[in-house]
């Protein structure tokens, strides 16, 4: 997101924490959000979703899982269906692609050069695409877990810095893996803990032109490394639950997506992050606990300061502006 936005938040001036006293859920204001945006044909619909970015264009590519839900042992097949859908800024669909080619994906990120990377949890590996899905490049071997440089173990989600991608091999390995853009392997950070540096299932990374941001899932926090992986900053403040999904919004500052709470309940808790890991606001992107149930599973931001978050339980992508969200009438 361009700095622009981000002084306009920071200038909208700081949301208190609700505290999460007991069992009490965190009580945070809710976003204006738009839950039908996304126009899917009649006779299409989505399946379990994963994830979501936006390319260079403003174009929104939604990962999902068509006909298939994230059941262990994971089957050995590959989605017939196509599980990358292209959306317009507007909503409207303007292509679909992966027949065939991935069995239980789960993370999907688009580079400067908006090319699509995607990985697969069931294959143990990850894919690079054209924009429009043609299969370029694939890391990890298929079916195979291992932690070495041409093994991953449940990969879940890439980023980039500079000529590097970062994987972030999380679901059994614990570490970021780091490649160059043709796949060969860099070396590695991180390994199973709690201390600085280590990983409890880094579920999502991202990166800016200063920091690394990882979302360190079952350590509820999220961690702050420099490009050379060195530990800056651990982001913990009481309350939080467990962070699914980080991205960098600009001047230092950072958006956050908890899809579980402190108890372990599903939701999609917000908070945007200051530079220095206090909190700017908190506000709620979940639906109602009255009306379902909602996990806040992964989020991306375009350039107009829209914000789309992948809803994985209840089954929708909705959109919002970053500017006003949390933000009331009197702030």
């Amino acid at each position: 997101m361009a700095p622009s936005i981000s002084r306009a938040f920071a200038a909208a001036g700081a949301l208190a924490l609700a505290a999460c006293g007991g069992s009490a859920r965190e009580d945070a204001p809710r976003v204006d959000m738009d839950t039908d945006w996304a126009q899917v044909p009649e006779g299409v619909a989505f399946g379990e979703l994963s994830a979501v970015d936006v390319d260079s264009h403003g174009h929104i590519f939604v990962l999902h899982r068509a006909g298939r839900e994230w059941v262990e042992p994971f089957p050995a097949e590959e989605i017939a269906e196509p599980t990358v859908f292209m959306f317009a800024s507007n909503g409207r669909l303007l292509g679909k692609w992966g027949s065939g080619a991935l069995v239980m994906p789960h993370g999907l990120s688009v580079d400067g050069e908006d090319k699509v990377w995607i990985t697969d949890v069931a294959r143990e590996q990850v894919f690079r695409f054209s924009h429009d899905g043609i299969e370029e490049l694939v890391i990890g071997e298929r079916g195979v877990s291992g932690q070495d440089g041409t093994h991953l173990a449940r990969p879940a989600d890439v980023a980039f810095a500079g000529d590097r991608v970062l994987v972030a091999d999380g679901y059994i390995n614990d570490r970021i893996a780091i490649f160059d853009r043709e796949g060969n392997f860099l070396g590695q950070w991180g390994d199973e803990g709690a201390g600085e540096g280590q990983f409890d299932l880094p579920h999502a990374i991202a990166a800016d032109e200063e920091r690394i941001y990882v979302a360190d899932r079952e350590n509820a926090r999220v961690q702050v490394l420099t490009h050379d992986g060195e530990p800056l900053a651990i982001w913990k403040p009481d309350g939080t639950g467990h962070p699914y999904a980080v991205k960098p919004i600009g001047s230092g500052y950072a958006l956050v997506v908890e899809g579980r709470d402190a108890q372990n309940r599903y939701g999609a808790i917000m908070r945007v992050y200051r530079a220095d890991g206090s909190l700017e606001r908190v506000f709620d992107a979940g639906i109602d606990p009255r009306e379902g149930e909602s996990l806040g599973h992964d989020i991306a931001l375009a350039r107009d300061g829209s914000v789309y978050m992948i809803d994985n339980r209840a089954g929708r992508v909705v959109k919002f502006k970053l500017a006003s969200a949390g933000v009331s009438d009197g702030d």
